[in-house]
């Protein structure tokens, strides 16, 4: 059965029809074509494919596409403006945040929600809330740092 949804990704307003089966995170990589957002593990755990639903991260692998029907979708490839890196991207730049990139864009889309719901993070906050995403290269010190600068960056 196929369904009509209504939707904007990253900033764009977007109309399709899908099959009710359909995952978010198939409907953006292949009828949108936006591969920024990976599928690491199939079983929900990895966090590669986190994207914010209405502003709050979301494994893409857990929501159907149907049910993102009127939501405002951001992927990795939407936060960056006007050409200008997004804080969060500047500082795991800057700070070294990571190696292989496979999980970089679930990272960057967690840690962007947790910033914007904890705007005075500790170590410790960033490191529980990075719970849900794993990196197998990085050892997580450098994007602990990373989140950690973004913070102190949207506090000023």
């Amino acid at each position: 059965m196929r369904a009509k949804i209504t939707l904007n990704v990253n900033q764009k307003p977007v109309a399709a029809e899908v099959e009710a089966p359909t995952l978010l995170v198939e409907f953006l990589r292949e009828h949108l074509r936006l591969t920024g957002t990976h599928v690491g593990c199939d079983t929900s755990q990895c966090g590669a494919c986190v994207v914010l639903v209405n502003g709050k991260s979301v494994k893409s692998c857990t929501m159907l596409a149907l049910e993102a029907d009127g939501a405002d979708v951001t992927t990795v490839e939407g936060l960056a403006r006007g050409g200008e890196l997004h804080p969060m991207q500047a500082a795991f730049h800057a700070e070294h945040a990571l190696q292989c990139g496979f999980c970089t864009p679930g990272m960057l889309m967690s840690t962007v929600d947790l910033v914007q719901r904890h705007p005075n993070l500790t170590e410790e906050d960033v490191r529980h809330g990075l719970e849900g995403n794993i990196c197998r290269c990085t050892g997580y010190h450098n994007i602990v740092k990373a989140v950690l600068t973004a913070a102190r960056g949207t506090r000023s």
